[in-house]
């Protein structure tokens, strides 16, 4: 039985009345970008749990008496598992308790926030979902960078990189003429997914971005070509979050936003 499933109202006490979970998506980073309802329930909620990578300028929204209860997850180490994740919403909403669930983006976009919903609609517990701009829209727009683009690309993938471990998915198609990819959780991956994509046939001189932490106040933009990808995250120490973009899209970059340039061939970058 799946942990989801197995969370059932039966397992805890319940109060006349059931709180409602809300998950909100906390954006990019800036907190100029966050939805209205997102603010207005930020600044209401007696109870927030949050990941990590939320910046610090989002967490100071919230209302001074908030209890905040931090889920940060990293590469192969949870500070709560998702179960016990799932399992608390359910458990404060059941005890009365209205709950702010705050992710980085969009909930619906590698945010786990499919399972979340899950889990609590099967406690019967009331779950509203508030979007966010997601880390993918936000961090190209302020770098300039049209995932899509007439005559570039005319379709735009989001892939995780760290999911069930890169040998297990499956990318052809994704990435080359017209089409533009998006890679999340793809840091500590970045020299396996260059390789992983040449070796699928993409030309080693594909335009690669980076967007570190973009929308934040110290976020950076890194270009590259794709054999170059593994070296630019390494030398440059880019740290999470960040995306990674591949495609002919990424020549659209403005050259006075770049950072960082590693590839003699995209010198000319305009």
């Amino acid at each position: 039985m799946s942990p989801t499933m197995a969370i059932s109202a039966s397992s805890f006490p319940v109060r006349t009345r059931v709180g409602t979970v809300h998950l909100v998506g906390a954006g990019p980073g800036d907190p100029e970008l966050l939805t209205l309802r997102a603010a207005r329930l930020l600044g209401q909620a007696g109870l927030v749990v949050h990941d990590g990578l939320v910046a610090p300028e989002i967490l100071a929204l919230t209302h001074p008496d908030a209890e905040m209860i931090s889920v940060a997850k990293a590469r192969s180490r949870h500070s709560m598992p998702q179960d016990q994740i799932n399992a608390l919403l359910v458990r404060e909403a059941l005890a009365g308790r209205d709950v702010v669930r705050l992710k980085g983006g969009d909930p619906f976009i590698f945010g786990r926030g499919g399972e979340e919903a899950e889990a609590c609609r099967a406690a019967g517990v009331p779950v509203e979902v508030v979007p966010g701009i997601s880390a993918a829209v936000g961090c190209a727009a302020e770098a300039g960078l049209p995932l899509t683009h007439r005559g570039l690309s005319s379709a735009v993938t989001f892939v995780a990189g760290q999911c069930k471990g890169l040998t297990d998915q499956n990318w052809a198609g994704l990435a080359g003429h017209d089409r533009t990819l998006v890679i999340y959780m793809g840091v500590a991956t970045a020299a396996d997914i260059a390789e992983k994509l040449i070796a699928d046939g993409i030309t080693p001189a594909m335009p690669v971005a980076v967007l570190e932490k973009g929308t934040r106040a110290d976020s950076r933009t890194l270009v590259s070509c794709l054999a170059d990808l593994g070296r630019l995250v390494a030398e440059e120490r880019v740290q999470s979050p960040a995306l990674i973009v591949v495609g002919d899209v990424v020549r659209q970059i403005e050259p006075d936003g770049i950072k960082a340039r590693f590839a003699p061939e995209l010198e000319t970058i305009a």
